[in-house]
């Protein structure tokens, strides 16, 4: 066991691969916070099936596997399908959950024609593209490795730098527009940096499970603190454990795919703070109801003695 961790830690491969997975969920959770606040958590799994046809009109015209590509023709999708959903639900009774519903269903059905007539098109360079339904964080490079810290970097320091204004926008978007701040350009900025996020994450957890890298961390966080700041933070630290777990776990057994054993990490996560956290947990609630319950008892064994004496003393 301790000769497999040294050679995963010296493999400059497996360095890579590590280090990706570690800011891709370190940025992710970052994101994913301020989008499980807004209530749009359907969201990212909407951008992410959008950006399968992005991917796909990508490699078609190029001809090429090229990640800096596939990046602009998902970003290209995803915008689209933000308006999409914005044109359904400004013009038409259909609400939000129900347009990303359509939007998704359509964009991933498009996705997946597209997809099956590349494979059958005799392309020599398609191989590997279907890698992008589950995420394939073997394939990684070096440069994709700069790509995601780049990415990472900038969602991280664009969130510490409108941190204020991000806060009451998630909270108070009214209260916000009542101070002056451009509320629709910072829910505009915010979804384009969701979309960036799933984009950068598609490679390595695929289009299918991307959005619970999104989520899964925030949600965690959410359990352990009210402070928006922390949260957040915990949100990026939840992100970037699971990135490295699932990386080593995957490469612990063969043809075990990186992108659902990370995901599967997050969710355990999940469960531990439901569990073991402080004052939401399910255990920190238990307790405070057997305390409960032992103060209750208590206090009306002592009011059944009271009761008696008082009776005892009516009678003399």
């Amino acid at each position: 066991m301790l000769a497999d961790l040294i050679r995963w830690f010296t493999d400059p491969n497996m360095q890579w691969i590590l280090a990706g997975s570690l800011l891709l969920g370190l940025g992710s959770g970052v994101i994913g916070s301020f989008t499980f606040l807004r209530k749009q958590s359907l969201l990212g799994d909407a951008l992410a099936h959008a950006a399968l046809p992005g991917i796909c009109i990508a490699f078609m015209l190029s001809g090429v596997k090229s990640v800096g590509l596939f990046m602009l023709g998902a970003i290209i999708a995803g915008m689209l399908a933000t308006f999409g959903i914005s044109a359904i639900t400004r013009y038409s009774r259909i609400k939000q959950d129900a347009a990303l519903g359509i939007v998704l269903s359509v964009f991933f059905g498009i996705g997946i024609v597209l997809l099956t007539k590349i494979q059958h098109s005799g392309n020599g360079n398609q191989s590997g593209l279907d890698k992008y339904m589950f995420g394939q964080a073997a394939s990684m490079m070096l440069s994709d490795v700069y790509m995601m810290g780049a990415v990472s970097v900038l969602l991280i320091v664009v969130c510490a730098l409108l941190f204020k204004e991000f806060k009451l926008v998630s909270f108070d978007p009214g209260f916000a527009r009542g101070m002056g701040l451009k509320v629709a350009f910072l829910e505009q900025l915010l979804l384009l940096m969701t979309v960036i996020a799933v984009v950068v994450g598609i490679q390595a957890v695929g289009v299918v499970l991307v959005a619970a890298l999104l989520i899964t961390p925030a949600v965690a966080a959410r359990y352990w603190t009210d402070a928006l700041g922390l949260m957040v933070v915990l949100a990026g630290v939840f992100g970037a454990l699971s990135g490295v777990t699932g990386t080593l776990i995957s490469s612990t057994l063969s043809n075990l795919p990186t992108g659902p054993v990370t995901v599967l990490a997050a969710t355990a996560l999940f469960f531990v703070s439901a569990v073991f956290a402080p004052n939401r947990g399910l255990l920190a609630k238990w307790l405070r109801h057997l305390r409960s319950r032992s103060e209750v008892q208590k206090y009306a064994g002592r009011a059944v003695v009271h009761q008696s004496q008082t009776v005892e003393r009516g009678t003399e």
